[in-house]
């Protein structure tokens, strides 16, 4: 997939590839030396999570352009990444055409979503849609959501707290405000609810792009 997004962006005029990385860490050391206008990235990554990625890359430099490329369901992700300094969500099934578009709006320092998102966005700034009302995954904060995703990687409480830099008791209260707000009676239940989760995910991902 990268290779091909690489391929694709080379042959453009306006446009080229000033770097390649496998996980966020060499991304990091990278993104260092070679500076470029504008990151694409998706959320789930090697030993880090897309949102803390684009936290970091915007501590690095506040200027830099974020596209944010994903199989991951946009009604879940697209306002978090936003919120976490991305400029843009787009889905790898969107196509060739339509990624090249969203890469020249946010470069040109407009924000993009595709229509149905923008068209979310519309109903609950204009109070026709609360915030939320599509999804109960939607309810959880950023750093909920990351802990939930982590339970349904068969992550433990220890290994989410080593990994999201939290204590396991922070950790621990994070569980409890998931198990309330998706109401869910028991961390039994949470466990087998976030590993459903996950599994769907998953078989989004595993799908490949549609071009």
């Amino acid at each position: 997939m990268r290779a091909g997004l690489a391929q694709l962006i080379d042959l453009q005029p306006d446009m080229m590839v000033a770097g390649e990385a496998g996980n966020p860490a060499e991304a990091m050391s990278l993104f260092e030396a070679s500076r470029p206008d504008m990151v694409l990235t998706d959320m789930t990554m090697p030993g880090r999570s897309g949102l803390e990625f684009i936290r970091d890359l915007r501590a690095m430099d506040p200027g830099i352009a974020i596209l944010v490329i994903s199989m991951h369901d946009e009604v879940i992700y697209a306002e978090r990444a936003l919120r976490a300094g991305a400029h843009g969500y787009i889905m790898k099934e969107a196509g060739g055409e339509n990624l090249l578009a969203a890469i020249r709006q946010v470069l040109s320092g407009q924000i993009y979503l595709s229509p149905k998102m923008s068209a979310n966005a519309l109903d609950v700034f204009s109070g026709r849609r609360p915030r939320g009302s599509s999804s109960p995954i939607e309810k959880l904060s950023d750093r909920e959501f990351e802990v939930f995703r982590l339970v349904g990687q068969g992550k433990s409480t220890r290994d989410i707290a080593l990994q999201l830099h939290l204590s396991p008791k922070t950790v621990d209260v994070h569980r409890g405000h998931i198990k309330e707000k998706l109401e869910l009676k028991d961390s039994t239940a949470l466990v087998r609810h976030a590993v459903r989760w996950v599994e769907t995910q998953n078989l989004g991902t595993q799908a490949g792009p549609g071009s």
